[in-house]
């Protein structure tokens, strides 16, 4: 706006008649509208970038995969960098490594004890000791044989799944370097998410499998051990080619390249290639994702699902007969009706052209473009295409902020199928598992990264749990519509940014005009509790007056119904003083009041209501149960 007043002369700005002084004024309103909204809707954080070339051959018959990896690193930070880490992830899959060292120091810890008196351990019951007992051949294991940078070799030393490169020439801010990875593997048998020959049969869920580029980004590196739990990489672009026995299915990140000539339906071509070569090269591709997964059976079904202006889905799964067909027909359709009718439109578009969801791994779990999931669960497989928006294109620090992601993703989960049930109490189990672990004695800030979480059973509620409750709760703040338009804005200003909690409150005070720093220190900094209660009702000049009390040791706004005799209702909104504001009425059911806002530091409040005590029939301190209050019970009159 400053720029073109100031290209403006004083006296050409005195000659301007009345009128084209109006149409002037309205012309500037505009620019700076669109100026303004554009600043907005694109923050700026500098990001490293990657491209990938991988050439990688997988041998069925020993479980060993080759590979070599020409790489294009883009430094766009303002350090100079002197170091270099690389995720070696396999190499977790070895008795004593610390992955099983942490399962087997957790799995030692007794959470309680049963109705009948057995103890509860808190294992991860995927991988609980198992890794201590892998034989040789069991074992996965990734070795780099050498990594070449900008045609010279490099020092390297390997931490287990870290391998740290000593630069004989540090990486200039703003500067392309070029990186040479020659590796070798051997696919463990299925512990956790990546391995081969898992409870279902699938041969190959190939998860983590390449020598990957830890993220530099402001706070430094990222140069996370594999412990246990989630993941953080840098944006880039994949081009992959895979050799396989021919007889396999290939499924994975990015669009296929030569559908045709690898077969099985991806093209016009059915079933296995018909080639006198016995193995096939399955050529991937795929732009501005920060991972890249696969996995491989030669016993596969595949199914398609085009949605009209939008991306094609795929399914893939183990070949049992009708039964799975049908199951996985249903899948497909599920999720293409989900997409296409609530999805998108709450969400935003799925920018990719397409997106696989693959039987494998050990549950579920999500990379770009796709995800391996046991079964044909719905919920699971909607939980995993979640993560397309919050860990896919936000790509949010899965080690820092687990919550924002898988917390995130959970929100959608729930979401989307109450919009698809029509359940307007959708959230609850969310709540619930919150209040599982408020009660627990187990709880932690959710600061915590994600593998320092003193006991497994934390990390899961807090993350899960906890971290959807966030996403409603914070619409219980700002008011539904907010809401919706947060969702929105917030996918629309970070995607492909890596954004941080602050970055996400900041997008929901813009959209909701409200003051949120408050709930971002206590919900997320702190394990704080909320507890409400309704005291006493006293008159006042022919008016009830409400005594409520904060129990607890965190503030928040209050939604209060009063319900009177004659069948009439109203809504209090009393706003949280840190606010500096309050949320728009959330429907027409009731009529609306908002009422002086409450300060935080007073433990009690007097609400002043329209009729006299004996007109009222009931009080309902957080009708619809979006506030995680820790104790209901105090917080009815009737």
């Amino acid at each position: 706006m400053e720029r073109i007043v100031g290209a403006l002369k004083v006296q050409e700005v005195q000659q301007i008649n009345n009128n084209q002084l109006k149409t002037m004024r309205k012309y500037l309103l505009l620019a700076f509208c669109l100026y303004g909204s554009y600043i907005w809707a694109q923050p700026e954080r500098w990001q490293q970038k990657v491209k990938y070339t991988i050439d990688a051959k997988l041998d069925v018959n020993t479980n060993q995969l080759s590979g070599k990896e020409n790489i294009v690193y883009w430094n766009n930070s303002p350090d100079t960098l002197h170091r270099l880490f690389i995720h070696l992830y396999w190499n977790a899959f070895q008795p004593g490594s610390m992955m099983d060292v942490r399962s087997r120091v957790l799995g030692g810890k007794i959470l309680g004890y049963t109705r009948n008196g057995a103890e509860v351990r808190d294992w991860d019951p995927r991988v609980r000791d198992r890794i201590s007992h892998l034989s040789p051949s069991e074992q996965g294991f990734q070795h780099v044989e050498y990594v070449e940078v900008n045609g010279q070799k490099q020092k390297l030393i390997e931490h287990e799944t870290i391998l740290e490169v000593d630069l004989t020439g540090p990486f200039l801010p703003k500067s392309q370097n070029r990186i040479v990875i020659k590796f070798n593997a051997q696919v463990p048998i299925q512990i956790r998410r990546s391995g081969r020959d898992n409870a279902e049969g699938v041969r190959y869920s190939m998860s983590q499998w390449y020598p990957k580029i830890a993220e530099y980004d402001y706070e430094g590196w990222n140069a996370n051990p594999y412990i246990a739990r989630e993941f953080y990489g840098v944006w880039g672009d994949f081009n992959v080619n895979i050799t396989v026995d021919k007889n396999y299915l290939v499924a994975g990140t990015g669009t296929i390249q030569n559908p045709d000539e690898v077969g099985f339906g991806y093209g016009k071509v059915p079933g296995v290639p018909k080639t006198i070569n016995q193995t096939t090269t399955w050529h991937f591709v795929a732009h501005n994702v920060h991972d890249f997964v696969w996995a491989a059976d030669n016993n596969y079904a595949l199914l398609k699902r085009q949605i009209k202006g939008g991306p094609i889905f795929y399914f893939v799964y183990k070949n049992k007969g009708d039964s799975a067909d049908r199951q996985w027909n249903i899948l497909a359709d599920s999720v293409a009706y989900l997409y296409s009718h609530f999805i998108a439109k709450t969400y935003g578009d799925y920018p990719y052209k397409n997106y696989s969801f693959i039987q494998g791994g050990d549950g579920g779990m999500e990379y770009p473009m796709a995800t391996l999931i046991k079964s044909a669960s719905i919920g699971t497989a909607i939980h995993e295409f979640g993560h397309s928006w919050y860990q896919g294109v936000l790509g949010s620090n899965e080690s820092l902020f687990p919550w924002m992601d898988e917390g995130g993703a959970t929100y959608f989960q729930t979401r989307v199928s109450g919009w698809s049930a029509q359940d307007s109490l959708w959230y609850k189990k969310s709540y619930g598992s919150y209040f599982t672990l408020a009660k627990s004695g187990l709880e932690e800030p959710m600061t915590t990264h994600a593998d320092h979480y003193s006991t497994n059973y934390a990390y899961e509620l807090a993350a899960y749990g906890k971290g959807a409750v966030f996403y409603e709760q914070l619409s219980y703040i700002i008011g539904n519509k907010n809401m919706d338009k947060f969702l929105l804005e917030y996918y629309k200003q970070w995607q492909f940014k890596h954004p941080n909690a602050n970055d996400l409150i900041r997008v929901a005070e813009k959209v909701s005009g409200l003051e949120l720093e408050w709930y971002k220190q206590y919900w997320i900094y702190s394990t704080k509790t909320i507890d409400y209660a309704i005291s006493k009702i006293s008159s006042k000049e022919n008016h009830a007056i409400v005594n409520l009390q904060r129990i607890g040791k965190m503030p928040m706004p209050l939604d209060i119904l009063v319900t009177y005799k004659d069948g009439s209702e109203e809504m209090y909104n009393i706003p949280l003083g840190m606010m500096y504001g309050h949320k728009p009425a959330e429907n027409n059911y009731y009529k609306w009041i908002f009422a002086p806002e409450w300060r935080w530091t007073s433990p009690s409040y007097d609400l002043e209501l329209s009729q006299a005590p004996t007109e009222i029939k009931s009080i309902v301190i957080d009708p619809t149960q979006r506030m995680a209050d820790v104790d209901g019970a105090n917080n009815i009159w009737e």
